[in-house]
């Protein structure tokens, strides 16, 4: 007697209806090595996985789905909108194959207006809100952030500079001189009237704008009639400056004071969603985003998935103008309003004010896409013809190419950059600071070593079976034999001796167009010099070093403004400068005897003996 041919595909999917019941719940379907091929909510289990058990009538993607489908479990949940947010959160941390996908998850940049100093400072923050102060946001990026502080500096003269720069400061900076701050370090203002420039300043962010311009031209009126000319020539300034960068913010909606705008357009089985953010009445930028999908998904899926998995780590605003309904209206409203602890609306405008930004958003999101398209296009003919230059197994899905750089061994650095068929994949981008106290200072052979070393012993740890597509088909080092040699002996050591490496190295006369390639048991080899691969591989090689000098420099920047009382606990801007200013340098202060520590201004009984141990201990 033989045993029954396993269950799969819609066969073993009705076998599970059996078990199920009405309640909420999340779903997810695994293929034969339990890879996770879908997952999906449910407002009433057994009904919506029934749909799934029927032979015929799904879309080629569902239908591919059913029949790789292996096995399948369940998470039944208290409401429908608890459904909704596992099954986002499961989505971005499992990345099915099937799901619609938002691969960019990078945080937003917000404006801080710092609580924490009598002077606050006004800067650039990302990440969580921990600093005492005020947040305006978000921005769209980080370029939108930078310009609106250099024009805010302008109008309101606040300072941007850390607390340890302000307390260490004897003159006024250049940003003084160039009419960008009105230096409070050195006393050029009063306490007091800084404050009301940092309130009017959080007014303007705030979108009180009508009311600020009108007291500054009353406040240079008052001033011109006074005499005082260069008080109202200051004002002056302040004004156009203010009426400049309205100006620049463009789109800014009289009728919308706080919303995103989210647009999407789908051509070719790809999609863009652009997003404007739209706060205090003003454009504060746009971002586009380029979900993964596959060919057959409806506009309203790929925007109820986009919505829930952008707001998953982002506080949602007021509104959010949509320019294609989502399925579940009501669980995503109710979703987004648990998450703002306050009611968020969804509309999708069909006249006014509204549909214009929308309609704005939606030209966006089309010529981004068909931009995008057009590089991908150019991108894989170089990917295909890269394969065939280096006779590759394969067109390469996935590069790293990795760099060195130090001055004579201090400061090391590795850098690694990723390029795939969409360009250069920034998110995946890794540093390694150098750590082997066994290299000789500007070894590059072990440099190069530890870095592969540390990068394939995590991919064996997190990825050992390469589900996850974060393996390499192709490695391109910066160097010739001798780095080539070097690596390659530790893949054989790590067991991936089976990715192709190709050394990138500079001709005789270290001509860029003169490269030479390396690769393991072959000939030296050249490119044609206008061969469009050969820029390909020089683009990307430059992009490495580019990435791993900026890295270094960074790490040589901060050790060179650093000294040893960074290292102490309790040891900030101000007892730093305490401390200097008595003994004179770092090094002195490690030499102090505790009574010494004990006479300092500002150093109490229990931090002198911190500071004592902490040197002495050493």
């Amino acid at each position: 007697m033989t045993d029954a041919a396993p269950l799969i595909g819609h066969e073993l999917i009705h076998d599970y209806t059996r078990t199920l019941d009405g309640s909420p719940g999340v779903y997810r379907m695994l293929d034969d090595q339990n890879r996770v091929l879908y997952v999906g909510k449910a407002r009433h289990l057994k009904n919506r996985v029934s749909n799934y058990a029927r032979p015929s009538g799904h879309s080629g993607r569902i239908a591919r789905m059913i029949s790789e489908t292996r096995s399948m479990m369940f998470l039944t949940t208290q409401t429908e909108t608890e459904a909704l947010l596992l099954e986002q959160n499961l989505i971005k941390q499992l990345k099915p194959k099937y799901n619609v996908l938002l691969r960019d998850d990078k945080s937003f940049p917000n404006i801080l207006v710092s609580k924490d100093h009598e002077f606050p400072q006004i800067r650039k923050h990302r990440g969580a809100k921990k600093t005492k102060g005020a947040y305006y946001g978000p921005f769209a990026s980080a370029g939108a952030v930078n310009r609106t502080l250099n024009q805010l500096q302008r109008v309101f003269l606040l300072r941007d500079c850390s607390d340890s720069q302000f307390e260490g400061r004897t003159r006024p900076c250049l940003n003084y001189q160039i009419k960008r701050c009105s230096a409070p370090c050195v006393g050029k203002i009063s306490q007091q009237d800084y404050a009301a420039s940092v309130k009017d300043a959080e007014r303007f962010l705030s979108g009180k704008t009508t009311g600020l311009q009108e007291k500054l031209a009353k406040d240079m009126a008052d001033a011109a009639e006074a005499m005082e000319f260069e008080r109202a020539a200051a004002l002056r300034d302040r004004l156009r400056a203010m009426t400049q960068v309205q100006t620049s913010q463009g789109i800014n909606p009289r009728g919308v004071s706080e919303a995103d705008v989210i647009a999407l357009h789908m051509e070719g089985g790809q999609a863009c969603v652009q997003v404007f953010f739209i706060r205090a009445n003003q454009n504060w930028g746009n971002r586009d985003y380029y979900p993964r999908l596959a060919a057959d998904v409806s506009h309203t899926e790929v925007m109820e998935a986009f919505v829930g998995q952008f707001y998953a780590d982002k506080q949602p605003p007021k509104q959010v103008i949509l320019s294609h309904a989502v399925e579940s209206e009501d669980l995503v409203v109710e979703a987004l309003s648990q998450k703002a602890e306050r009611r968020v609306e969804i509309i999708v405008p069909q006249r006014g004010e509204k549909m214009e930004l929308l309609a704005g958003a939606a030209r966006n999101a089309r010529e981004s896409l068909a931009r995008k398209m057009a590089e991908s296009a150019s991108q894989l003919k170089l990917l295909k013809g890269l394969a065939e230059a280096f006779e590759l197994p394969k067109q390469p899905q996935r590069i790293e190419v990795y760099d060195n750089s130090h001055i004579q061994g201090a400061h090391a650095v590795g850098g690694m950059i990723v390029a795939g068929p969409e360009g250069f994949m920034k998110n995946s981008y890794r540093k390694f600071n150098i750590r082997g106290d066994d290299l000789t200072p500007g070894d590059d052979f072990g440099m190069m070593k530890e870095v592969l070393r540390r990068r394939f012993k995590r991919l064996l740890k997190e990825d050992p079976d390469k589900s996850k597509g974060d393996w390499p088909d192709l490695l391109l080092i910066d160097g010739g034999a001798g780095q080539v040699s070097a690596v390659r002996e530790i893949m054989e050591e790590m067991g991936v001796g089976d990715i192709p490496m190709i050394g990138v190295a500079k001709g005789l006369d270290r001509d860029a167009g003169k490269e030479e390639f390396h690769r393991t048991g072959k000939q030296v080899m050249a490119l044609r010099h206008n061969d469009p691969v050969l820029y390909f591989v020089q683009r990307m090689r430059d992009e490495a070093h580019r990435f791993a000098i900026g890295t270094h420099r960074a790490k040589r920047s901060k050790a060179i403004g650093g000294t040893p009382l960074d290292d102490v606990p309790g040891v900030g801007a101000r007892r730093k400068k305490a401390l200097l200013m008595h003994f004179g340098s770092a090094k002195a202060v490690g030499r102090a005897a505790l009574a010494d520590l004990k006479s300092v201004d500002g150093i109490s009984e229990a931090m002198a003996q911190t500071i004592y141990d902490h040197f002495n201990e050493r």
